[in-house]
Formats: C-alpha cells, sequence, structure tokens
C-alpha cells in the first residue's frame, strides 16, 4: 500500500519547553484533526515548521525535538527567525494573504520576500523528497507552500501529489496584479489533484490557468503536456461529534462543577431570564468584517429601539499579528466602535457589546456556541470559516439562528441560514431582529436540516473523499498513459520500423511538428525541423507525406526544397515529389461569399479572434481571444453555420482554437488512402494531434502505427505528450 505523507507549514503538536527539556502536544485545529488519523494510516510522515526559530535553538535541541517528533511520525523543517519574517509574515501574510482576500492594497511587493518564499518552499520539498518513495502520496496544504507542488514533482514524477487551498482563489483580474502570477500557478500544477473550498475558487484558478499559460481545460481536467490534472471543491468539515458530545456533556454537568465563564452565563440569564446573547468569533484580521459587524448592531439597537437592554453581543476577537500597523488600526477602530455604541446604548445593568480581545480555552468556546441564541458571522471574504459549523454541532437541542455572510466559503452548505451581504448594515440589522423574533418551530426546522448536512460531510468524510480523488486522478493517468510510447514501446516500434522495407510516413504539422503560434504564420520550420525531415527523406526505404489544413501556398514555401509529399487543406490538394499540384475532389468556394459575411461578424464581436481564408475553406481563429469568450463564442458560431451548410455540402471541422469550414466528404483519412492505393508498403505511421488527425487514424490499416500528440481520447494507437516529444521520436526511431 502506498503511504500518504502531510506537507502543511505548521506540525500537528506544539512543541513546549520544560525546565531544560521539550515536550509535544497535539494541536486543535481542524487540519491537524483531519489529517491525523490519515498519515497515521497510510504509513506516512507529516512535514511541517515546529513553531520554534532555529536561531533561539543550539544544535542538541534541534535534534532532541527532531527525535521526540520522530516518534510521532513527524519531520521538521526547521527555519531562522529571519525566514520565519520573510517567508511567512513577509510573502504569505503580506502578499497573498490580502491578495486573494481582495485587498490589494495591503499588498507589500518586496522581492526579497519573494526570495524568502521560493527558498522556503524548497526547503519543505527537499525534506519531503528525503522520504517520499515512487508510489507514494504526498498532500501539500495551504497558501504558504503553493511552489512545493512542483517541486517534488520535478524530481519525483511518479509521486502522487494533492495540493488543497485552505484560502479563497481571487478571480483572474485581481490574481494577475501579482508579478510573480505564472510561478505560483506553475508551482501549484506540480499536484496531480488541487482542491478548493467551493467551486468558486476552482473556476477563478481555472480562468487563470488558462489565460497565464494557455492549457486546455475539459470540466475539472487540466490537460498539460505530459499528464492530466483534476481540480474540485472539496468543502472542509469539522469534527462533529467532538463538539457535539462536549456540549451535551457541558449542559449535564451540575452547577458546581462548571467553569466560571459558565457560571456567569447562567447568572445573566437567571437576572434576565428574556435577554437574548449573539455571538460573534473572529480572529483580528480585515477579512473578517468586525468594524461592518460593529456598525450594523448599532443600527439595529438604533432601528429597533424595543431591544435595548434584551440583547448583547458577545464579540470574542482573538490577537493575531499585533505588531502589524494596519492590524494596529484595526484594533483601535473596534475598541473605538464597542466603546462608542457601550456609551451611548449602555447603563449600569446593560452592556450592549461584551468585547474579549483573547484566545479561550476549547471548553469556553463550547459553552458559547451552547449558550447564545444567535452567531453573528459578516467575513467580507473567507475561504469556508468553520465557526458556523462549530456553532451548528453545538446547538444540541436544535435552537439558535445562524446568520452568515455570503462570502464566506461555507456558505454554499448553509443554506437553511439567513445569508447577508457583510457591507449591507441595513441588511444585517434586519437579520439580527429576524432572528431574535424567529420561532422555535422555525429555528428548529432551519437547524436539523443544517445539522444533517454538517453532520455527514464532517472532517473525516473530507479527507476522505479528497484521498479518493488522487485515488482518482491517478487512474486517470494510467487511462491515459497506457499508449504512451515508453522506451520499451519506442525500442519495439524502432525494431518493426528497421526491418521494413517501403515506409509510409505521414506528418501533421501545426501541434505535431511545430507548436501553435498565436500568429499561424509564425509557425514556420525551424532549422532543427529541416534537418530532421532532411534524414527521414535521406532514407530510400521511407516515404515522407505532410498532410496538413494549411494552405498550399504556405506549406510549399516552408517545405517545398525538400523530397516530401505534401497533402494540404484537410486533403483537398496533392504535390507528390517532383510533380504539380492536383485537386483530388472536384469542389468549389462559390459558397464563401454566403458565410464569410456571418465570421466577420464574429470577429467584430470577438477581440482578438481573425479569418484565414484557403483556397476552399474558411477558418475562424480565436486563440489570441479571452479564452472562456472563445470557447463561448465558437459554440455559437458552430450553431449558427450548422443551420446554414445543409444545401451547400459543407463540413464543419473544429481543430485547435479553429473552426473551420470546407467543403463535405474531404479529410485526411480519405486522402491518405487515396495515397496509399497507388503503392504498396509494408510499414505505415501517422502522427497527428487534433481531431481532424481522427479521419486518419481510423482509415489507415489496423496494422498502422497511428499516434496521437497530446493527452486526449483518440483512436489512435499510441500517443506522444508534445511536438518535443515527437521530434525526439522520429530522431530515435530509424536509428536502430
Amino acid at each position: 500500500m502506498s503511504k500518504i505523507h502531510i506537507v502543511s507549514n505548521r506540525l500537528p503538536l506544539s512543541i513546549n519547553k520544560e525546565d531544560d527539556s521539550f515536550s509535544l502536544s497535539p494541536s486543535v485545529g481542524g487540519l491537524a484533526t483531519g489529517m491525523r488519523s490519515v498519515y497515521k494510516e497510510y504509513g506516512g510522515k507529516w512535514i511541517g515548521w515546529p513553531g520554534l526559530a532555529k536561531d533561539d535553538l543550539t544544535d542538541d535541541e534541534v535534534v532532541e525535538i527532531d527525535d521526540k517528533l520522530v516518534e510521532e511520525d513527524c519531520l521538521a523543517v526547521h527555519l531562522t527567525k529571519e525566514e520565519i519574517n520573510l517567508y511567512y509574515e513577509g510573502f504569505s501574510n503580506n502578499v497573498i494573504w490580502p491578495l486573494f482576500h481582495y485587498f490589494a492594497q495591503f499588498i507589500d511587493y518586496n522581492p526579497d520576500y519573494w526570495a524568502a518564499y521560493k527558498k522556503v518552499n524548497h526547503k519543505f520539498a527537499q525534506k519531503a523528497l528525503e522520504i517520499v518513495d515512487d508510489g507514494d502520496i504526498v498532500w501539500i496544504h495551504d497558501y504558504q507552500l503553493l511552489l512545493v507542488p512542483e517541486m517534488i514533482k520535478s524530481v519525483k514524477p511518479n509521486v502522487t501529489i494533492g495540493f488543497f487551498l485552505h484560502i479563497p482563489f481571487p478571480s483572474f483580474e485581481v490574481f494577475r496584479i501579482l508579478p510573480w502570477r505564472n510561478e505560483l500557478i506553475r508551482g501549484m500544477l506540480g499536484a496531480d489533484l488541487i482542491g478548493f473550498h467551493t467551486y468558486d475558487y476552482e473556476r477563478h484558478f481555472f480562468s487563470s490557468v488558462r489565460r497565464l499559460l494557455g492549457y486546455e481545460i475539459s470540466f475539472n481536467e487540466i490537460h498539460l503536456e505530459d499528464r492530466i490534472i483534476l481540480a474540485d471543491a472539496f468543502p472542509m468539515g469539522i469534527d462533529y461529534e467532538k463538539f457535539e458530545n462536549l456540549a451535551k456533556e457541558i449542559a449535564h454537568k451540575p452547577l458546581q462543577e462548571r467553569s466560571e465563564l459558565h457560571r456567569e452565563l447562567e447568572k445573566y440569564f437567571l437576572v434576565s431570564p428574556n435577554r437574548k446573547l449573539i455571538l460573534s468569533i473572529d480572529r483580528l484580521d480585515y477579512t473578517k468584517g468586525i468594524p461592518n459587524r460593529l456598525h450594523a448592531f448599532e443600527k439595529f439597537l438604533n432601528k429597533y429601539p424595543e431591544f435595548k437592554n434584551q440583547v448583547s453581543l458577545i464579540m470574542l476577537v482573538v490577537p493575531s499579528r499585533d505588531e502589524v500597523e494596519q492590524y494596529k488600526l484595526l484594533k483601535s477602530e473596534v475598541d473605538e466602535l464597542v466603546g462608542r455604541i457601550n456609551g451611548q446604548y449602555g447603563d449600569v445593568n446593560y452592556t450592549p457589546v461584551w468585547y474579549f480581545y483573547r484566545s479561550l480555552p476549547f471548553e469556553n468556546l463550547i459553552e458559547l456556541y451552547s449558550t447564545s441564541d444567535v452567531a453573528l458571522i459578516t467575513p467580507v471574504r473567507d475561504g469556508m470559516n468553520l465557526v458556523a459549523k462549530e456553532y451548528i454541532a453545538c446547538r444540541v437541542n436544535q435552537s439558535g439562528v445562524l446568520i452568515i455572510s455570503e462570502m464566506a466559503g461555507a456558505v454554499k452548505e448553509l443554506g437553511e441560514a439567513i445569508i447577508i451581504n457583510p457591507n449591507n448594515e441595513d441588511e444585517i440589522a434586519d437579520s439580527i431582529q429576524q432572528a431574535l423574533t424567529m420561532s422555535m418551530e422555525e429555528q428548529r426546522r432551519r437547524m436539523r436540516y443544517l445539522q444533517d448536512r454538517i453532520r455527514r460531510y464532517d472532517i473525516f468524510k473530507w479527507s476522505g473523499e479528497f484521498i479518493k480523488g488522487m485515488k482518482k486522478v491517478e487512474s486517470i493517468q494510467r487511462n491515459f498513459l497506457a499508449k504512451k510510447i515508453t522506451s520499451e514501446v519506442r525500442q519495439e516500434l524502432a525494431g518493426a520500423f528497421f526491418k521494413a522495407n517501403k515506409r509510409a510516413i505521414f506528418l501533421d504539422y501545426d501541434g505535431t511538428l511545430v507548436n501553435f503560434k498565436n500568429d499561424p504564420q509564425a509557425a514556420s520550420p525551424d532549422e532543427e525541423l529541416h534537418k530532421l525531415i532532411t534524414k527521414l527523406e535521406e532514407d530510400e526505404k521511407n516515404m515522407v507525406t505532410i498532410i496538413s489544413g494549411r494552405d498550399r501556398e504556405t506549406l510549399e514555401e516552408w517545405l517545398g526544397n525538400h523530397r516530401v509529399n505534401l497533402i494540404v487543406e484537410h486533403g483537398v490538394w496533392l504535390k507528390k515529389i517532383g510533380g504539380n499540384w492536383q485537386m483530388l475532389d472536384n469542389i468549389n468556394s462559390s459558397w464563401k461569399p454566403v458565410i464569410r459575411p456571418i465570421l466577420e461578424s464574429f470577429v467584430d464581436r470577438t477581440p482578438g479572434t481573425f479569418i484565414e481564408e484557403k483556397n476552399y475553406s474558411l477558418v475562424w481563429h480565436y486563440r489570441n481571444s479571452v479564452p472562456e469568450q472563445g470557447e463561448l463564442r465558437a459554440n455559437e458560431l458552430k450553431d449558427e453555420l450548422r443551420n446554414m451548410i445543409a444545401n451547400h455540402n459543407l463540413e464543419i471541422m473544429e481543430g485547435n482554437k479553429v473552426i473551420e469550414l470546407k467543403a463535405g466528404g474531404i479529410n485526411k483519412g480519405v486522402a491518405a488512402m487515396r495515397f496509399l492505393r497507388e503503392n504498396e508498403y509494408d510499414y505505415i505511421i501517422a502522427i497527428g494531434d487534433d481531431w481532424t488527425d481522427e479521419y486518419m487514424f481510423r482509415e489507415l490499416p489496423d496494422t498502422a502505427v497511428t499516434i496521437k500528440v497530446g493527452l486526449k481520447s483518440t483512436a489512435a494507437s499510441y500517443k506522444l505528450e508534445s511536438v518535443k516529444s515527437v521530434r525526439n521520436f522520429l530522431k530515435t526511431i530509424g536509428q536502430e
């Protein structure tokens, strides 16, 4: 069984120094809970930073910590204070965090941050490579390690890599701001499965991949040159039973065994049994919408004065990055707002906002969840927000109302909650009033649905689904690579090639012998290709035919000096070695004036597109358009053309970012078979990259060696990954 290793910024253990020795204690976060069973069950290791700066430790202490971690199947990536400052506080939290949460005004474009980020990501990758074997699975977590997947994959291509992003992925218009955007995308594409909390984040990622790197995306598959990557949404859950069981346990505790906080809350309700509590729990961060929430609560008290002395907002704010200027300003703003609201609406017996600027023990959090009538969660941008799910799990009597921002990833699963826009103070105020006046029957109906859903998809289901996803992508890659030409297959094909006395070699041009270009006329043969074709044509046993959708003038200009046959426009024209051009079918182009205006209208409506006119076909190119718009327009164009071509004996052909309209009944398969009827060949090989070449693969005899370039489904017998691999294959096949 393959091992599963976890790589994250922090280890799932806290390291405590007592006297002169160190001890370990489990961390309490959702990730640590969900992953702890995974890596141990699959015999793997957890790799991460132990939380202590290397500069503060002696060499002996580093060894002692490493030894203790090994006992827990953990490996430490030791970082210096400078690395922590530049990589973590710098690039991770001053660049990626604000950018991915749409706070571009807070980004610090410091090249030293980027250099440190690359260096530390390399450290994590190297530590993983020390223990990873072929066939293992590596699951990498979060925005601090975006470069690690590619760093591991480039060294260990036979390792399956999963990556999960725990924060939002921004729209392309935001992501493109970053100078290092391409490097980050390429780093993530080192993974075989990329996970996000929601489909929106997945969709934004696809858009950036398309626009920045130009890779083709089919459904949730990204087609690279040498493999297929899956991306999908996996909404993270919580350890539901842990929260539910502790909430039940606390509810049944005798008064004398309850915590001081719990007794204070009980006293509050004894004095004022009709009072209601609204709970707000956040880390201090500009993404959490804390000032907006306070403004909205103030508006609620002003708009609904009957709730004065009846409702208090418990606001727990966990300290975070106090030394950073924008966080200092945020803290000051929150302090000022709380003071103003309490001063204006409070009195001796009533405090509108109970403000706690500290973290609380786990048991106290459960007590707050259990006793608060409403949870008010209003981030302006949040990857998931597990507080909402924790509140739901703790409502063991199925009372309580959840108000949640539509900007939180969790909202996709919480349709029965009251959903608000975090920037609409009036809407939040009205939602608070709605929550406080909601009947108990309605509360329980909503909570029942929420609990059933959150209970089913808990943290363990989440991790299990992601692992299933990694197994799925392994299977997909195996299926797609089953036809891949390995070194053994190459030797076998070369042996048959060498023994043959008369060989027919059919080669597509664009996407097979040369890479696609934004300008089709820029794809002329380079020196390497000229040498390659010359080598093939010098062997008297070879009959080389370039079979392409190109027009005859262009292909003759580029390859006319070679001793090769040319079949162009998908089989309309043939020029044999030393001969003249001949038309393979009697066709005409009288239809062009009817169709061309339609293509021109699509050019006008779709920036970056253009028309290429051949002798007997028209081609609409959309490679340079915005990818999503180009694909949309291509589908529109095909629909419009289908209604017009029935009476013209025309055919729509869809190539790589092109829609071509040409005479029907003519294709590469028909042309190749006509050519073969004139001579006997004991070895036939055909190589092509798109679906126009599928006609050729299907028409050729079963004994022919047919090769598809790329990883798409095909009727061909074999696959090569790229133009480069085609050239290498052709160089070596005849050398035996």
